[in-house]
């Protein structure tokens, strides 16, 4: 008798004693991503993964929330990986550090801007040394502005500069001697794209009608606070930031220009994924797991201040907040808009599912690319173009990690196309005919 007891005794404090573990850790994130407390990690036991770790870079605008989030949330250990984020001084950092990989005491992938890992795979970005990547999900949609100096708030500038601006860029030089000056943060990828889509869309030429510069994100408000540029292009916070800081406006907001756009991806080396085929998915369900999280409107404020410390962006929680909701004070005058729909998307948006690694879509920039000769030698047709892209982007992946998950397959897309996209100036880009959409294009090289 006083045996049982004694394993009796025994048995109930270890239950005690894992009810007050379960109590301190806090509950996985459930499926569904409505739960908002911050729970510690919970790994599966065995995952069956062929490795446990793998290091991604990142840098601090909301296109990264989704890694930071599923480190956070414990979505990614959920699956049984362990996601190790790097924060990337600059594009360029992430860029050498990925060549190195891992082992070199580089990173295994992260986020990108487009076509970067296409690049980096033909080596078009490391001087001539090809690290294959592949493009594995979206991170996000829309998020991304193009803010302006206070010092040419008289300008108006605005999405539609033809409304807004006609004669702007010429009577700005004639008046300052020298060309309107406009940044964003690496050459030849998003940021720079969607710069220069503005502009020629009002008429604008950016390679003949203004100066273009490289500025890393970090140096946005000190740059405009000494006058470096006029405008930027960049993802949010530091649009916001600009305007919330009153060192300028946001003239336009990528969500404006092309609705639920390509923005940028989550991509690895292909070295990595064939090696770990198990852990890549593992990886895809975390990251879909932590979309599904943010893109639940009662879930920003505490990804706002999970984002907003010190140890991810060490930047205001309000700021965060407002950005992460939608939430703008937009054009010359700071007229407050305040909607989602046109705020940062994760998850779902009126084009489908945001996550899905879309090839008519990561084809895009490499369409651009020929529209601006970025990549001579390298993309100098739409056969090149197209073999790239097919083989940089995987969808199979991500559509099995969907499953394995939980997502309805009425979210899962089955083929490569969104279809017909059109742009806020009535442009058309149809992948099934992405030569039409360069011959209607007025402004090219």
């Amino acid at each position: 008798m006083t045996l049982f007891r004694r394993r009796l005794s025994a048995v109930s404090g270890s239950l005690a004693s894992l009810m007050l573990l379960t109590a301190c850790l806090g509950n996985p994130p459930d499926r569904t991503g409505t739960g908002s407390s911050l729970s510690a990690p919970v790994v599966r036991a065995d995952a069956g993964l062929e490795t446990k770790s793998i290091s991604l870079g990142f840098v601090p605008i909301l296109e990264a929330a989704p890694l930071v989030v599923g480190v956070e949330k414990g979505f990614f250990a959920r699956h049984g990986l362990d996601v190790k984020l790097s924060k990337q001084s600059s594009w360029s950092a992430a860029r050498d550090n990925v060549v190195l990989g891992s082992a070199g005491g580089g990173i295994d992938g992260g986020q990108w801007q487009l076509p970067m890992p296409q690049m980096i795979s033909e080596g078009a970005l490391t001087n001539g040394k090809k690290v294959p990547m592949v493009i594995l999900a979206m991170l996000m949609s829309q998020g991304n502005g193009i803010a302006a100096a206070n010092g040419v708030r008289d300008g108006n500038l605005s999405a539609d500069l033809k409304a807004s601006s006609p004669g702007f860029f010429t009577t700005f030089q004639k008046k300052e001697g020298r060309r309107f000056r406009a940044a964003y943060t690496f050459p030849k990828a998003n940021q720079d794209i969607w710069i220069r889509y503005w502009l020629a869309a009002g008429g604008v030429n950016p390679d003949r009608d203004v100066e273009l510069l490289t500025v890393p994100a970090p140096e946005t408000l000190q740059g405009m606070k000494t006058g470096t540029m006029e405008a930027f292009s960049t993802g949010d916070p530091w649009p916001s930031r600009i305007s919330n800081d009153k060192l300028g406006y946001l003239a336009a907001t990528t969500a404006q220009i092309w609705k639920a756009h390509p923005e940028e991806y989550l991509a690895v080396r292909k070295d990595w994924v064939d090696a770990n085929p198990k852990a890549a998915v593992a990886l895809l369900k975390g990251l879909i797991e932590a979309q599904r999280w943010l893109d639940q409107p009662d879930n920003k404020t505490e990804a706002a201040k999970i984002l907003g410390s010190r140890k991810w962006y060490n930047v205001p929680v309000p700021v965060l907040e407002k950005s992460l909701r939608g939430e703008y004070a937009l054009g010359s005058k700071d007229q407050v808009v305040k909607d989602p729909r046109m705020g940062p998307l994760y998850w779902s948006s009126d084009r489908g599912v945001i996550s899905y690694p879309y090839k008519s879509l990561t084809l895009w920039f490499l369409v651009e690319s020929l529209r601006w000769k970025f990549y001579p030698g390298v993309v100098d047709s739409l056969a090149q173009a197209q073999a790239i892209n097919d083989r940089v982007t995987r969808e199979d992946l991500w559509r099995q990690a969907a499953k394995e998950v939980g997502v309805p397959s009425k979210d899962i897309p089955t083929g490569s196309s969104r279809g017909r996209e059109v742009f806020f100036d009535g442009v058309v880009y149809d992948p099934a005919d992405p030569q039409a959409y360069l011959n209607s294009l007025k402004i090219k090289r």
